[in-house]
């Protein structure tokens, strides 16, 4: 019995799934919005979201807690030097899961998940780029 046993497994061992929900954070944070299946995506929310609030605190302590899950430092200095400023007044609740519907070829629920107010400000500096 799976008693108080949080978390999806994803059909996938422990080594791979630390290793997707790694990668998937690393995505979500270099490109602020993701597209991926409605199960992963709301794993996902509760592996970024405890990031993200180390990236409030900012201290050294904290990025090293981060640097224990996502192991690309370039990845981590841009959550802790954009991301985690942008929230310093939000509580909690920093992503956004809307679903999309099914993927044609499996019928897979599909999602994106992107943070909540990245989103605005990605599209007016594209806009002030053009």
């Amino acid at each position: 019995m799976r008693h108080n046993k949080s978390g999806r497994k994803l059909s996938r061992k422990t080594a791979h799934r630390k290793a997707l929900m790694s990668n998937l954070a690393s995505a979500l944070i270099t490109h602020k919005k993701i597209k991926t299946t409605d199960a992963k995506a709301k794993e996902l929310r509760m592996y970024i979201e405890p990031l993200v609030t180390f990236a409030k605190r900012g201290d050294l302590h904290a990025r090293r807690q981060v640097l224990k899950k996502i192991r690309h430092k370039k990845v981590v200095s841009e959550l802790f030097e954009n991301i985690g400023p942008a929230f310093s007044e939000r509580k909690g609740g920093y992503t956004r899961i809307t679903k999309l519907g099914f993927r044609d070829n499996d019928c897979a629920p599909v999602s994106i998940i992107e943070f909540v107010d990245m989103v605005g400000e990605l599209d007016s500096q594209v806009k002030e780029q053009e």
